[in-house]
């Protein structure tokens, strides 16, 4: 599958909108069912991006979506290229004065409402004066969500908020208005009995707390895009007129002549049209040895020439590039997860009519059973009672249940180096049964080293090895790098030497990109590279020593032939070593119940030999994949019925972090891995990934015990209210008890993955 295919389908193009104004799963869903009514049109909105990628047919307009969005309550925008992208001012920046501002003043209004030494004659009036900022400006992006839910006959928590919130204070105002000497006197008789001026700023306050930790953490969920993107070279050296000139990597078009020396990156798509080199390709494959280049060879933008002048010719520019068609594939990946309502909506979605519906029941049997209303004593019975119900339905401690047990348990995680991205995380890691692990970096080290040494008649193994490490330590290929070390660490086991480690020098170095190195150690020649190479220099391999290479290939080791004076000496076989725990940790996440598969860039055998080491079956092995092939391997299992997780560390694993239910990123890793990942494990241990999924599991049931308890109280208390028997006082103090419940039942998650005594 393409890159295009993967994008969208053949005769259509993906228009992305920034759409503002939605809270919850309702708003996705009505965003996505106004703009399926288009024909032809097909939409994919993810809320915590505020995103919206729709496939639009010809005939479609950018302008006509916009509309469309616009007329449904929403703000859209046609979304702005991505190298352009403006730093606007997120969510939770617009949030934070608010919410300075509401607990700044609810302090005082908590204070003398509460605390007889606080109270003074006409205390009622200030805290109405100090509340109504708070209730106004304060709370207005729950008016404002519950206002265009209204518009389409919905109802979320936002409503209830909303009309708690105002129903508290505009009945508190209506009471102080109606009497103005209820207050006149120290003592509170009124205080206690008709002014709940501190209900109302208290519950703004906790709720504006909770909705600026959720737009923080959804401001930082779009990082991955511009992290991807700013791995790409800034800028690059063209060929324009028979003269080098250096221009912005942006500037660069289909058929300018790149000049790409060692160690710089290649900045875009393209031909290799002169030159010989290695080229490091690990972004976009994952694999650890670099690929040889020769004319004619295929590159990629964003890697790295390591070795050898290259000439280029530009084949892709711009957003038609791997590079940027990774950094779509992250986007779309993320915006195709089906939206996980937060488990307190879903309780509102239910829980809101209901609390609505028995509010105006009370008011109305209120004022039908209790007779004729004289001096307007029944209508404020049945006010009052209404307002009781409002109040303690108000959803103070369901509000907090999600965001106190999350950061509770992200803060341990924190401590623990697991870090735990959102509350739809939590949700995820419940159902998780099979889990992807990238081998590179994450079952393995990424880092080839030496694992045999297989010498021929008439030398030693440690001879070859010291005559091959003095060659290779003149090279910065990284191969060579690897068999300098191991020779170094031969000659000198203690690391007591601050040179080579004993090594002989080497004269008359020489290096054939893309072959192999050469020169005289100790007066002896010495060569080193590809079995082909040494064949074309003349020195030809027996059977048997053929066979001896063959093997070591097939067996997916990088195999270098070592002559000495003319003559075959050996083989030298690297790999990429399997990480000290990976088998453990394979061990426990199956423990956990869940499936592990192998997946890698890597060939077959290669994969084949890591996965028998840590355990993993070898019908659970997928090799060969490139990112494409990650993510639809991951689409592959969901349409299967599984819930996946992907754990890996890659640029080439980010968009199949995103396409998993559940993305896990070793912190070792690259940032943009860690930013499309919903889990970090900051260090490289494979055994973090299952102590991460504990937690998240111990987390996620902690804050659906928050939520019984929240819910429990208010279910409690309705009826109560309902039948007048709850001061609305009374009701608040209900609220508060159920918020330290649940912060209490929280903190328990700060002893996890302590030993017990």
């Amino acid at each position: 599958m393409s890159h295009q295919e993967l994008l969208h389908p053949p005769g259509t193009r993906v228009v992305e909108l920034d759409i503002q104004g939605m809270t919850c799963a309702s708003c996705v869903n009505r965003v996505e069912k106004k703009l399926g009514k288009l024909d032809g049109v097909a939409a994919t909105v993810n809320l915590p991006l505020e995103q919206a990628y729709v496939t639009v047919p010809a005939g479609i307009t950018d302008e006509q979506l916009v509309d469309t969005v616009n007329a449904a309550g929403y703000t859209a925008s046609v979304r702005a290229p991505r190298a352009a992208e403006p730093d606007v001012e997120h969510a939770a920046a617009q949030l934070r004065p608010r919410l300075i501002l509401a607990a700044v003043l609810t302090v005082p209004v908590f204070l003398v409402s509460m605390v007889p030494a606080f109270q003074f004659p006409n205390c009622g009036w200030a805290a109405a004066i100090l509340s109504l900022p708070v209730v106004t400006w304060a709370a207005w992006p729950f008016h404002r969500a519950a206002a265009i839910n209204a518009r389409h006959l919905a109802s979320t928590m936002d409503t209830l908020v909303s009309l708690g919130v105002a129903a508290a204070y505009l009945f508190s105002a209506w009471q102080l208005l109606a009497e103005p000497g209820m207050t006149a006197h120290p003592g509170m008789e009124g205080m206690s009995g008709g002014l709940y001026f501190e209900v109302a700023s208290v519950v703004t306050t906790f709720l504006l707390l909770g909705r600026y930790l959720e737009a923080n953490a959804k401001h930082k969920a779009g990082d991955a895009l511009q992290s991807l993107l700013n791995l790409g070279a800034k800028d690059a050296t063209v060929l324009r007129g028979g003269r080098e000139q250096q221009i912005p990597a942006d500037q660069l078009q289909v058929g300018d002549v790149m000049v790409v020396r060692p160690g710089e990156k290649i900045a875009t798509d393209g031909v290799v049209i002169d030159g010989d080199s290695a080229v490091d390709t690990s972004l976009v494959t994952g694999e650890s040895v670099p690929v040889e280049v020769a004319p004619d060879s295929r590159v990629t933008g964003a890697t790295i020439n390591t070795s050898g002048r290259l000439l280029v010719r530009a084949t892709r520019v711009g957003s038609q590039t791997t590079l940027a068609q990774m950094a779509r594939l992250v986007s779309q990946a993320q915006t195709g997860k089906a939206p996980i309502a937060r488990l307190a909506d879903r309780i509102s979605a239910v829980f809101v009519p209901v609390v609505l519906a028995v509010a105006v029941l009370t008011f109305v049997l209120w004022l039908l059973l209790a007779g004729p209303d004289v001096d307007g004593g029944h209508l404020r019975q049945a006010f009052t009672a209404a307002v009781a119900v409002l109040v303690i339905a108000c959803p103070c401690a369901l509000g907090l249940a999600t965001p106190v047990g999350l950061l509770t348990g992200s803060g341990r995680g924190a401590q623990l180096g697991l870090l735990i991205r959102g509350p739809q995380v939590l949700e995820d890691t419940r159902t998780v049964d099979t889990i992807l692990l990238d081998k590179t970096g994450t079952v393995t080290t990424g880092a080839l080293a030496v694992d045999s040494v297989l010498a021929f008649p008439g030398i030693s193994r440690h001879e070859l090895l010291r005559l091959a490490g003095a060659l290779e330590a003149a090279s910065e290929h990284p191969v060579a790098r690897a068999i300098a070390s191991a020779a170094a660490s031969a000659a000198d086991p203690a690391g007591t030497r601050d040179d080579d480690g004993g090594l002989p020098s080497v004269r008359g170095f020489s290096s054939a990109p893309g072959g192999g190195v050469s020169g005289t150690v100790e007066g002896r020649s010495v060569m080193a590279g590809r079995g082909g190479w040494l064949s074309q220099e003349g020195i030809l391999l027996d059977a048997g020593q053929q066979a001896e290479l063959a093997a070591a290939e097939e067996s997916g080791a990088t195999a270098i032939c070592v002559a000495v004076d003319g003559t075959p000496a050996g083989i030298i076989s690297l790999r990429d070593t399997v990480k000290e725990g990976s088998a453990a940790a394979v061990a426990r996440l199956k423990a956990l119940g869940l499936r592990p598969i192998l997946l890698t860039g890597d060939n077959a055998a290669v994969a084949a030999r890591v996965a028998a080491a840590v355990g993993i079956a070898a019908d659970d092995v997928y090799a060969g994949v490139l990112p494409e092939g990650k993510v639809a391997a991951v689409r592959r299992l969901q349409a299967g019925g599984a819930t996946v997780a992907m754990a890996g560390d890659g640029v080439n694993d980010a968009a199949a972090l995103a396409q998993a239910d559940l993305g896990i990123a070793m912190g070792s890793g690259t940032d943009v891995a860690i930013e499309a990942a919903d889990l970090t494990v900051m260090g490289s241990d494979l055994a973090q990934v299952a102590q991460a999924i504990e937690l998240s599991r111990k987390t996620l049931g902690t804050i659906k015990t928050n939520l019984f308890w929240a819910f429990f109280y208010n279910a409690v208390g309705i009826p109560v209210a309902a039948l007048g028997l709850l001061n609305p006082m009374i009701a608040g103090a209900a609220m508060a008890a159920s918020s330290v419940l649940v912060v209490a039942n929280s903190l328990r998650l700060r002893s996890f993955g302590k030993p017990r005594r």
